[in-house]
């Protein structure tokens, strides 16, 4: 094939490998993740019910804050509304709360105008953590390699990825072509980040995790 005559002679990215020093820290941190803690507060149980409404319609039962509450745990463990609303009453009966548990109905109609977004909770300055891992793309055509038993062209993207090292959640992500430097794309992820910066440090993926 043309494009193999000189696949010998084109730059090759060598396989990044990295060695863990600290495994303790690590599976604890691999533990962590496992670990589930909910709680609601007292201005979330206060806030849990519908203010009366005062002009005419229908009276709201639920308040956005319980419409909102219900949905991110549906969007946490990627969850049907029907399977939503039993958690959350499988929730209120753990946590002895006497609260109504928006039916899967409510929860689909009331959905819409809400955007619920799962972002960490950073208080103070922020430890980020920045890696670049390569993307396999394969294109259409899954048919004919099964089909014919012909190859499928593959391409490749870089994933540059800023996570936070207290949460572990991301905070900044930037894809870009393969050859693309990874010094090059510290600023386009810093420019995402809108927390105070604390410490920036350069890691690594092992085994598929953030170590």
């Amino acid at each position: 094939m043309p494009f193999k005559h000189h696949a010998a002679h084109r730059q090759q990215f060598p396989r990044a490998k990295y060695r863990v020093t600290n495994w303790s820290t690590y599976e604890a941190g691999l533990r962590q993740r496992g670990s589930l803690t909910i709680w609601f507060s007292e201005e979330a149980i206060q806030a849990w019910r519908a203010a009366p409404r005062t002009t005419r319609g229908g009276q709201p039962r639920y308040s956005s804050l319980a419409i909102e509450t219900a949905l991110t745990l549906r969007a946490l463990f990627h969850l049907a509304f029907r399977q939503t609303e039993g958690l959350n009453g499988s929730l209120m009966q753990l946590l002895r709360l006497d609260l109504p548990v928006p039916d899967h109905t409510t929860l689909s109609r009331r959905a819409r105008p809400l955007a619920v977004r799962i972002r960490p909770q950073t208080a103070g300055a922020l430890h980020l953590l920045v890696d670049s891992t390569g993307l396999k793309l394969s294109g259409p055509g899954e048919w004919l390699v099964e089909k014919h038993g012909s190859q499928k062209r593959r391409s490749w993207r870089k994933f540059h990825i800023g996570v936070d090292a207290r949460t572990g959640q991301i905070a900044a992500v930037e894809l870009t072509p393969p050859d693309t430097d990874d010094a090059s794309q510290v600023g386009p992820l810093l420019d995402q980040v809108t927390a105070p910066l604390e410490r920036l440090n350069r890691t690594g993926f092992v085994g598929g995790h953030l170590a």
